[in-house]
């Protein structure tokens, strides 16, 4: 199965966290972007996070995949204690190829995926072609305003 996925960080070393999803998913990789650095949502009262996105191919379902995701959020010492606060390590499901879930506990595509600078501009890097909403994702970056996204 084919996935998207989205990590940041902005508490702690910041590229070690990323570096932890990157070495989790090392063996199933197609492609990964560069780093970027973003300036944060909501509370704009923290350091900017470190973003980077993968492109793999899982043998897991969307739930495994999503407890992998989670454990190693886990393993970083993730607090959930406050809405787009700082955090040492986000790791999200974007996209799987041919699966969507309206479910709660993992909404596929992301529902905020489309709207973010910083999700969008690695997963282009990644694979040029995609699409997500019957819209490339080159046309869906072009909808958005800047966001304060930078290639590292």
């Amino acid at each position: 199965m084919r996935a998207v996925l989205s990590s940041g960080s902005n508490m702690g070393d910041a590229r070690a966290h990323l570096q932890t999803v990157a070495d989790e998913f090392a063996g199933e990789t197609l492609a990964a972007s560069s780093i970027y650095a973003t300036a944060p949502w909501g509370n704009t009262d923290q350091p900017d996070f470190l973003n980077q996105s993968l492109l793999v191919d899982v043998d897991d379902t969307p739930h495994e995949l999503l407890a992998r995701c989670q454990k190693l959020e886990q393993r970083a010492n993730r607090v959930r204690d406050q809405r787009w606060g700082p955090r040492t390590l986000d790791v999200d499901i974007v996209w799987i190829e041919g699966y969507t879930s309206d479910d709660p506990e993992l909404t596929v595509p992301h529902p905020r995926a489309h709207l973010r600078q910083f999700v969008l501009e690695p997963w282009l890097e990644m694979d040029s072609g995609a699409e997500m909403h019957g819209a490339s994702i080159s046309e869906l970056l072009d909808n958005l305003e800047d966001q304060g996204v930078r290639k590292l």
